[in-house]
Formats: structure tokens, C-alpha cells, sequence
């Protein structure tokens, strides 16, 4: 089946490129054009299910903000006249938001949350560690058809070369003790009271500190959660991390596994699954910081290793 990029790229060359030829030709060459936000069709994801809302066809137009004033308003008026006129458009009030006429420091900056400084190609530190992974991912998406300018495809270069050293640093830290407190450590706790709802908020938890984590280690941005599984193993080429993490995911909460057991730090519960899994997976992501050159000692208590990764960072 054709991916809506693919067919939007038809859009663009057959009808969008010809408008902008026809009555924009001074403009032609500062125009930068394609598809990348929000939406599983950015992402190359779109299926029959994910259709059903905010699908259709469109592209994204952008421009600085002194051609906005130009010549945009007057090049998004045209466009929206031309998607009107295409049969099976199916143009949504949510999608003309997506796509159309945009500047091009309003399509990041709406994006990331933050005010971007697209001119300069540059990000605070702080602005990096406000900065969601999966709106990162969300901003760098999809396909550049034309962008003879290169303002926009500049932006996104900066931000494809990933965090700064101490906030990838730091972001490792955060999920490494998120995996250890909710996976290493409260889950047994709270199967020891009982409590297995608590226990699978906290295997919820860990199995999305551990998804974290991979994309950190292989420098890249995870999409948004519902996608994030399908994206990991896209990248996991052996699947080792994502055969335990379906495995983990999957494992059902077995309250009899800790009858008679009571709550000991220092002794794991192999009688139940999750416990087994979790160290299993434990064990996986700390042969990747080893192989990142960020750990030596080796202890699949992923906490122990917070101190080793932060002392590095520059």
C-alpha cells in the first residue's frame, strides 16, 4: 500500500509545485515544502486504523517570517483553494492545522514548546532539558520534498544531532533510576502487600524507563508512547532488548508467586516471571552502557550506575 508521504509527495509535484510555478515564481526557490509533524502519517505509520481521523491529503509550506508578511498569507489563501478543489482531499479543521502555510520558526516552536531561535540554529541548555522526547522526534519526522533556502532543513539538522552531552547524560540518570525504584524495587514491595494494581503501575513504569533508556543509549528520539514499542524494534536489529521487553510487557501479575515470600532488598523472587524478566532486561540495557563506554563495573542494579554516568558529562 502506498504511505501518505509517498502519496503527498504526488500532491505536492502534480498540483502544489505548479501553483507555486504559476503564481509565486519570484518566491519559488524560498518556499520549503513536505510533510513531518504530527501524525501517525508522518511517522510512516498510518494504517486503515490510524485513518480514521485527521487523515487526508496535504502538505506542509514553510517559510521565514518575513516571507510570511511577503507573500504567505496570500500563498495560504491559494493553497487552501487548491485542497478544496482536489477531490478526496478529505481535509479536516484538525489537519488544515497540521498542514498549509507556516512559518518556519511557528511549525518547531509549536512543536517543541519552547521559542526557537531558528535563525541562529541554537537551543538553551534549559530549553534542552524542558524538551520532550517524543515531541523531538515529532519536529525531525517525516520528508523534506524541496528546500532550496535550507533554513528549515538546518533547523532540523541541529536538532537531529541530539542532545548536548550533560542532558543526554542527565536523561539516562533520570531513567535509570526510574527502572531501578519502579521495576528493582517497588514492584516487589508492592507484591509483597498484595497490592497488584500498584504492582503494575510500576511494571508500567519501569517497561517505559527501559524503552527510554534504549533510545538514549542508540541516539535517537522515541515518537510518541503508542508508537514507541514499533520504533524500538524497527532499531533493534538482534531484538534481543525488545523480545524482553513484549516478554515483560506481556507476563501476567501472579499474586501466588509471593505467598509465604516477605520483602527482602537483597533477595530477588525468582518465582515470579516479571522479577526474572526484569533482570533479564536489566542485564541487556547494562551491556549497552557498557558498550557505550559508560559503565565498567557491571551489577544489573541499574540505580548503582546513576554516579558512573553523570561523572562524565561535559
Amino acid at each position: 500500500m502506498e504511505s501518505v508521504i509517498e502519496k503527498n509527495r504526488r500532491f505536492y509535484e502534480k498540483y502544489v509545485a505548479e501553483l507555486i510555478r504559476g503564481d509565486f515564481a519570484e518566491y519559488e526557490d524560498r518556499i520549503a515544502v513536505g510533510i513531518a509533524g504530527e501524525g501517525s502519517d508522518c511517522f510512516g505509520y498510518d494504517d486503515e486504523i490510524s485513518r480514521d481521523h485527521d487523515f487526508g491529503t496535504g502538505v506542509c509550506l514553510w517559510v521565514t517570517d518575513g516571507d510570511m508578511a511577503r507573500f504567505g498569507y496570500m500563498l495560504s489563501i491559494r493553497y487552501n483553494e487548491l485542497v478544496d478543489s482536489v477531490e478526496r482531499a478529505y481535509y479536516t479543521d484538525r489537519l488544515r492545522e497540521r498542514r498549509g502555510v507556516m512559518t518556519i520558526r511557528e511549525f518547531y516552536s509549536n512543536i517543541l514548546r519552547v521559542d526557537c531561535d531558528v535563525e541562529k540554529c541554537a537551543l538553551s541548555e534549559e530549553d534542552w532539558y524542558r524538551l520532550d522526547h517524543s515531541c523531538l522526534k515529532t519536529a525531525t519526522n517525516g520528508e523534506v520534498f524541496r528546500d532550496d533556502l535550507g533554513a528549515f532543513t538546518a533547523f532540523r539538522r541541529y536538532l537531529l544531532g541530539y542532545y548536548p552531552d550533560r542532558v543526554w547524560r542527565t536523561r539516562l540518570a533520570e531513567q535509570l533510576h526510574e527502572y531501578a525504584s519502579a521495576l528493582q524495587v517497588n514492584y516487589a514491595r508492592c507484591m509483597t502487600r498484595g497490592d497488584a494494581v500498584a504492582a503494575e503501575l510500576c511494571r508500567a513504569r519501569g517497561v517505559s524507563a527501559a524503552m527510554e533508556l534504549f533510545f538514549l543509549l542508540k541516539r535517537e528520539y522515541p515518537p510518541y508512547y503508542k508508537w514507541t514499542f514499533r520504533a524500538l524494534t524497527e532499531l533493534d536489529g538482534e531484538g534481543a532488548v525488545a523480545a524482553k521487553i513484549k516478554a515483560l510487557a506481556a507476563e501476567p501479575i501472579r499474586p501466588e508467586a509471593w505467598d509465604g515470600t516477605g520483602y527482602k532488598p537483597t533477595r530477588l523472587n525468582y518465582k515470579d516471571s516479571v522479577v526474572s524478566l526484569s533482570e533479564e532486561l536489566a542485564s541487556e540495557l547494562e551491556q549497552m552502557l557498557a558498550e557505550a563506554g559508560l559503565i565498567k563495573a557491571r551489577g544489573h542494579y541499574l540505580e548503582s550506575h546513576v554516579d558512573a554516568v553523570l561523572k562524565g558529562a561535559r
